[in-house]
């Protein structure tokens, strides 16, 4: 059974950075893409940023460009995403998600949510100003 587990989220002043950690489990195949979504509350889930397993390419959101950045440790099949500068608006519930194999979603175009097949739980992140 495949499981993603979120961790990292809290609260912080905006300026202020946070890692988010996705550890996954249960995978039976090394081709894979993982996703990090996010929702504000009465908003639509926003793709952030994905990682390819394939080729290691990547994807932003223009909304999280230059603050942002994702990177994967392959081994211990986690996704990070690393958070700086940290706004206000970048405050809702961050969803990773993963879909195989790692060509069925292609990272040179913005994601949506309804291309990935596993989630996880979510965890909250609260920038105040």
């Amino acid at each position: 059974e495949v499981q993603l587990v979120e961790s990292g989220g809290g609260s912080v002043q905006a300026g202020g950075s946070l890692r988010l950690s996705c550890a996954a489990s249960g995978f039976t195949r090394d081709d894979y893409s993982i996703g990090w979504f996010r929702q504000a509350p009465g908003k639509e889930r926003e793709g952030v940023s994905c990682i390819s397993s394939h080729d290691g390419s990547t994807y932003y959101s223009d909304s999280v460009k230059g603050r942002f950045t994702i990177s994967r440790d392959h081994a211990k099949r986690t996704v990070y995403l690393q958070m700086n500068s940290l706004k206000p608006e970048d405050t809702g519930v961050y969803y990773c998600a993963a879909v195989f194999p790692s060509t069925a979603i292609s990272t040179q175009q913005p994601m949506v949510p309804w291309e990935y097949d596993y989630w996880g739980q979510g965890t909250q992140v609260t920038v105040s100003s």
